[in-house]
């Protein structure tokens, strides 16, 4: 008689087990590191003075200590843009070489170390702040740079670590402090620089990134089998689970011309390009949109402003729980599941974007369908951001810094064309972009659900052995 080895899912720990475990880990480092890139819009408010000169000579001793504890600076309007818009360069260009890498090299090191050195340029900020706006432009460049490392390289942990039928959960758990953080920043922000000083705001997230580093460095192991903590239910249900699925250790080649060629792939891109044109509009945009149609005060601008990312974690850990169910009780195909949450993800926002142009006539309704435009992108989390890892694991860090440089790009150009309308037209703005994101996701939507795939491709079979 055969015995079945194989550890069923149910006797397995989930919420106390080493998996979730770097999964919250995860989500603490994506707060921190959201929290290092997002902190400069506030602080940048006490940071500036645009009508008197830096250092004046008539002023009590309470309002030097003031400047001593917050100093000002004489930056225009569009050398604050360029430095808050510098970060995103160093992502850009970090993204396809530590998808690559990602794949050769100790992913303990490479996050590690990636995560130390963007505290220690976030620390550094305040004393290059006073050096001059190039040294601000170059911290935060180089600080980008190491950032894009960590958010690239963390979500090839879960070639090794995540069940199939825990994969989106998982995923969306870590992925959801990418939006947790901005909450965070907008809730305590404003009460650092006031009681503190806005220097303080980048040495608090600066050592907590380094502290955070050094406890990754000591707790985390790249492979279950290597953990002297996991227990054996655990490691053998993992590693069962991950028997046809993990990736060979040799160092593999590219298939370029293969992956020019893979319509998935390229839908996928598309629906990147769109996902991060909303969510950065929606993002960098919403404390503007707050200030035209509700005139409130700064502190209740923030306050405001924090809910929308606040429902929008929810939404992302609750479409990974609900994929992974559907998928674990057969109750749709694998493709079916990633068609239903991106749909969800592009779809929503787009309604309750026109429900916020053309229905919200009082407070209540704005801000309502503001969260909701906002926090139903998360429902992405189980559809379009985690399908890469069906059609290609085997390349999933190359392919994720790929996407992730096409998505990039369509946040800045969002960015870009969102100030250009918003300084040229004084009549509609928001209709004219409120429209043009609706647009973009209904574009991505419609390829995806055409030619969107699940199964792994020809080309990413580790069987596959014609490369350029």
């Amino acid at each position: 008689m055969q015995v079945d080895n194989q550890v069923s899912p149910g006797k397995v720990p989930h919420f106390c087990s080493i998996r979730y475990g770097i999964a919250v880990f995860l989500l603490l480092c994506n707060v921190i590191i959201m929290s290092q890139r997002v902190c400069m819009s506030l602080t940048m408010i006490a940071m500036v003075n645009n009508t008197e000169p830096h250092g004046l000579s008539n002023t009590s001793t309470k309002e030097l200590q003031d400047n001593i504890k917050n100093p000002v600076y004489n930056w225009s309007t569009e050398m604050q843009g360029i430095m808050l818009s510098s970060i995103f360069y160093g992502i850009l260009i970090s993204q396809i070489p530590s998808g690559y890498l990602s794949g050769i090299y100790s992913l303990k090191k490479m996050i590690g170390f990636a995560l130390l050195l963007s505290s220690v340029f976030t620390l550094l900020l305040p004393l290059a702040a006073e050096l001059g706006e190039i040294w601000v432009i170059i911290c935060r460049v180089i600080k980008g740079l190491f950032q894009g490392i960590t958010l690239t390289t963390q979500q090839v942990i879960w070639i090794k670590w995540a069940p199939p039928l825990e994969l989106t959960r998982l995923t969306s758990l870590s992925l959801s402090g990418l939006l947790l953080g901005p909450c965070i920043v907008l809730l305590i922000t404003g009460f650092i620089c006031d009681s503190l000083g806005w220097p303080m705001v980048f040495y608090i997230f600066g050592a907590c990134g380094c502290a955070l580093s050094v406890l990754w460095f000591i707790l985390f192991y790249e492979d279950p089998k290597d953990h002297p903590y996991i227990s054996i239910r655990e490691k053998e249900y993992i590693t069962s689970a991950l028997t046809q699925q993990v990736s060979s250790s040799t160092p593999i080649k590219v298939p370029i011309k293969a992956l020019l060629k893979s319509v998935p792939l390229w839908v996928i891109s598309i629906c990147n390009f769109a996902f991060f044109w909303s969510n950065t509009f929606l993002s960098i945009y919403m404390p503007t949109y707050i200030d035209y149609k509700l005139q409130v005060g700064v502190k209740e601008n923030g306050l405001l402003s924090s809910l929308p990312p606040l429902f929008a974690w929810i939404f992302a850990v609750l479409a990974g729980y609900m994929a992974d169910i559907f998928q674990t009780r057969n109750t749709f195909s694998l493709i079916t599941i990633r068609k239903l949450f991106t749909s969800l993800g592009l779809l929503l926002p787009s309604i309750f974007s026109l429900c916020l142009l053309y229905l919200s006539s009082d407070f209540y309704g704005t801000i309502i369908f503001l969260i909701l435009a906002n926090s139903t992108s998360s429902f992405a989390m189980g559809g379009l951001v985690i399908n890469l890892v069906d059609i290609a694991p085997r390349y999933y860090g190359f392919l994720r810094g790929l996407t992730n440089i096409i998505g990039l790009t369509g946040g800045l150009i969002s960015s870009t064309v969102t100030g250009t309308i918003l300084s040229e037209d004084a009549e509609s703005p928001w209709v004219k972009i409120f429209l043009l994101m609706i647009g973009n996701n209904m574009i991505g939507l419609i390829f995806y659900l055409i030619f969107a795939k699940a199964e792994v491709q020809d080309w990413a079979k580790e069987r596959q052995n014609t490369y350029l």
